[in-house]
């Protein structure tokens, strides 16, 4: 009996999407000690700022967590809110609250 291999898709626009890290279908971003919550066409987005890092084994983990909602312009963005948390669990859960009432209220 002959085996079937999966279809590998050919497009990079579908690759990419795939490759991207989402929460609660908006897609996170890393880039260096900043995390980047929230779609690029939106009006705002959250950064969480990983400070006082800890390394336990292999990996590495922030103590401290500073949230910024700003206004998302390029160079020109806004700071609506900020806050500070211990751990990323309680900071991304305060984050993605903001962002999703800043996308309601407009």
């Amino acid at each position: 009996m002959a085996e079937t291999k999966p279809k590998k898709s050919t497009s990079k626009k579908a690759k990419s999407e795939n490759d991207l890290l989402t929460y609660k279908g908006k897609p996170l971003l890393r880039c260096g000690n900043e995390i980047y919550y929230g779609n690029p066409e939106d009006k705002y987005v959250v950064i969480f700022r990983l400070e006082d890092n800890n390394i336990l084994g292999d990996i590495t983990v922030s103590k401290r967590v500073i949230i910024e909602l700003k206004t998302n312009e390029g160079s020109r963005s806004q700071l609506i809110r900020q806050a500070e948390r211990e751990g990323l669990y309680k900071a991304l859960d305060l984050g993605v609250f903001w962002l999703e009432q800043a996308l309601e209220n407009g």
